[in-house]
């Protein structure tokens, strides 16, 4: 009797390779090449490989990109799929480059080297995506003509818009002072009522101090800001406080700071509000000499505010 051979359907082998090749690109979370491929599965057909990789790449069980001028293939996790509906093989890369750099965005010299073309094929493919809404570009605080590119429903990170302290890439140093203003005065306030209560000194001291979380309250409820602070943005207010001397900082038990207005017992003399307080060369000033007050246009800028 003749030995019964198994056919294993089209469909089955296929789906084997498919199995075969999925197995391989989890296990290279870097990327599998063709190369990659015909080291590790000898045996799969040029035909079949390209079948079941346009099928990946179709339904996005693989993302393409390019390194060193060799193509790679990248298992994604089908949680994290996302789509360009009609991109082709180029857009996917610098869409795949785009979305790694997340909410703090790439700019396109990153992106041209990361994908290898050109500054012509790069900006076609830049304002295919733009036109599908998947990227969108954004201006950086950091250089005024500077563009960072990042996906389309991303929110900026702060480090690229400026947060609350910038609009439309001004710095709003008014808006700043008025929080400064407001931060100081709830930290005197908080003091008076110490004092108010009445104890020791040390006991006066530790009921003076505020947390950042107090001071945001506070601000939140005067409800100055047309824009959402957070804990974190005071704390910045905060240590501007601290530096100009209105404010001194401690850490607390828990690693946090705290926070309390300093009280001044004799005002600032008034010759370190004048120019000649502040000049770095006042000791070289002289009657005579290139350095003197007649010439000084520091001094007499001054006369003249």
């Amino acid at each position: 009797m003749a030995d019964t051979v198994e056919v294993i359907p089209e469909t089955e082998q296929a789906s084997a390779v498919e199995l075969r090749l999925l197995e391989l690109a989890k296990s290279n979370v870097e990327g599998i090449s063709n190369d990659d491929i015909k080291e590790q599965i000898p045996d799969i057909s040029l035909t079949e490989l390209t079948n079941v990789i346009n099928k990946f790449l179709k339904n996005g069980t693989f993302e393409l990109f390019k390194t060193k001028d060799k193509l790679y293939y990248k298992y994604k996790d089908p949680s994290k799929k996302t789509t360009v509906k009609g991109a082709d093989n180029e857009e996917k890369v610098v869409y795949k480059i785009i979305e790694e750099a997340g909410n703090k965005g790439i700019w396109i010299r990153d992106i041209r080297f990361k994908s290898n073309l050109n500054m012509t094929q790069l900006n076609k493919v830049l304002k295919s995506l733009e036109t599908k809404k998947v990227i969108k570009a954004v201006k950086s605080v950091s250089a005024s003509k500077k563009k960072v590119y990042m996906l389309y429903d991303l929110e900026p990170d702060s480090s690229v818009t400026g947060g609350a302290w910038y609009q439309d890439q001004d710095f709003e140093s008014e808006f700043v002072d008025v929080l400064s203003q407001q931060c100081q005065r709830y930290l005197k306030e908080k003091w008076e009522e110490a004092v108010k209560k009445g104890g020791g000194p040390l006991l006066i001291r530790n009921r003076s101090y505020a947390t950042a979380n107090d001071v945001h309250k506070f601000i939140s409820e005067l409800g100055i800001s047309n824009v959402p602070l957070t804990v974190a943005d005071i704390e910045s207010i905060l240590y501007t406080v601290v530096l100009d001397n209105n404010a001194e900082r401690i850490v607390a038990a828990n690693g946090s700071y705290l926070y309390k207005a300093v009280n001044r017992f004799l005002p600032s003399p008034g010759l370190v509000k004048t120019t000649c307080g502040i000049c770095p060369v006042a000791h070289r000033c002289g009657d005579m000499g290139l350095i003197n007050a007649k010439a000084c246009t520091y001094f007499t800028e001054w006369l003249n505010q």
